[in-house]
């Protein structure tokens, strides 16, 4: 009878052990400090000068930027890559498609039109304005670069895409509350379904927070899928730059 040699494992040296824990702590400092800047941003650019409002954030995204690029994360980590650029041009094109169609049948039907009356976009020259330089430059580009960019990347690091889905949805939810306590007072369709005061403002505030976690999601899963941030920047802007425009089409067409 042969003699079966037992094969044993080697056990890793302690140092493994504590340059991962010292990895993953670092990762997590990463995410906690990119979070706390993200909300001294949104305080600042919503609740001190009107200036603030224009600088900030793109500021802090491109900061945030070159902060983990200097902690160590790639550019696919953070959605830059080269190699992923013609994937994400293509999920960026489908998915501007298919809002354009939505927003298109949304201005047309009567019972959704009035949701549309935005009184920010009530003259054409206004919403081309803000479609195709405020809202890209100021909103959709750093928001992406900051959320699906940088906090995706650091979240994907320490918790996989589930850690990005819960966390980084929540968070994004959260950063509309600033934007979204004049919402029922602003639009015609949702002050008529939420009313004023108090009430419709925290129902406004509600809504806005739940519907742009699930957005965050839908971006965040566009990232993940196209490996690209242009998919999520696309898609970003058709919500906000394409309503933008329909709103002041509904609103030329009612007066």
């Amino acid at each position: 009878m042969s003699d079966v040699a037992a094969v044993v494992e080697p056990h890793p040296h302690p140092l493994v052990g504590q340059l991962s824990a010292l990895h993953h702590f670092r990762t997590y400092v990463d995410i906690a400090v990119v979070i706390v800047v993200l909300a001294l941003t949104n305080l600042i650019a919503h609740f001190t000068t009107p200036w603030a409002s224009i600088a900030t954030v793109p500021a802090a995204a491109v900061g945030l930027l070159l902060l983990v690029r200097a902690r160590g994360l790639g550019w696919a980590e953070l959605g830059l890559s080269r190699e992923h650029w013609k994937a994400g041009a293509g999920y960026a094109l489908a998915a501007v498609g298919v809002v354009g169609a939505v927003i298109a049948i949304g201005a047309l039907l009567p019972w959704t039109r009035p949701m549309f009356m935005n009184n920010n976009y009530a003259t054409i020259s206004g919403a081309l304005i803000a479609s195709m330089i405020i809202i890209p430059l100021q909103t959709v580009i750093p928001e992406e670069l900051a959320f699906r960019g940088v906090l995706q990347g650091a979240l994907n690091r320490a918790w996989g895409f589930r850690g990005v889905a819960a966390a980084g949805s929540l968070l994004f939810g959260l950063w509309h509350i600033a934007t979204s306590l004049g919402l029922t007072t602003s639009n015609v369709g949702f002050t008529r379904v939420f009313g004023g005061g108090v009430v419709g403002t925290i129902a406004g505030v509600l809504l806005a927070v739940v519907a742009t976690a699930v957005a965050g999601f839908i971006f965040s899963w566009l990232r993940r899928r196209s490996g690209s941030l242009l998919a999520p920047i696309a898609l970003h802007w058709s919500l906000n730059g394409l309503g933008a425009l329909a709103a002041a089409m509904v609103w030329h067409l009612s007066t």
